[in-house]
């Protein structure tokens, strides 16, 4: 409906309005509420038109909405075509930026090929020093120093 309340709701709300305000004085209180309301929305339309009219006519498509930073960012960087950043977000390669972080994190280092090798089937080098083989045993567990 509206305010993303339902229909079960906005039943309880009248039952509750019924209870607290009892059945007499519940059309005065609508009355008054829906007369607030519309005095809001006549203060805001005047200030809003007050607000374009001092600005000129340069700003007379000027959308009040643009002032919230997540719809300026939206429209301004990410809709428009002349900056060129959607070809900017498609150009990156997820799979070979991974690839390269998980040879720099195993200790390979990619020798022909260039960057993307590792994706492409290039050979990759162990830069791993050879040493006495890896323990398989836990380390000693120390309990004073934990």
């Amino acid at each position: 409906m509206f305010f993303d309340i339902g229909p079960l709701e906005l039943i309880a709300l009248v039952i509750l309005a019924i209870l607290v305000f009892g059945p007499e004085k519940l059309p005065k209180v609508i009355q008054d509420t829906a007369r607030f309301i519309r005095k809001v929305r006549e203060f805001s339309d005047s200030a809003r038109d007050d607000i374009r009219r001092e600005l000129g006519p340069e700003f007379k498509d000027f959308d009040f909405e643009d002032l919230n930073p997540r719809n300026f960012a939206r429209k301004h960087l990410l809709e428009n075509e002349d900056l060129g950043l959607k070809e900017i977000r498609n150009g990156f390669d997820l799979r070979q930026e991974l690839a390269e972080v998980t040879d720099a994190v195993n200790g390979r280092e990619i020798t022909s090929g260039g960057p993307s090798a590792s994706s492409q089937g290039g050979s990759a080098v162990d830069l791993r020093k050879d040493g006495p083989a890896p323990r398989t045993d836990p380390p000693p567990y120390d309990a004073d120093a934990t």
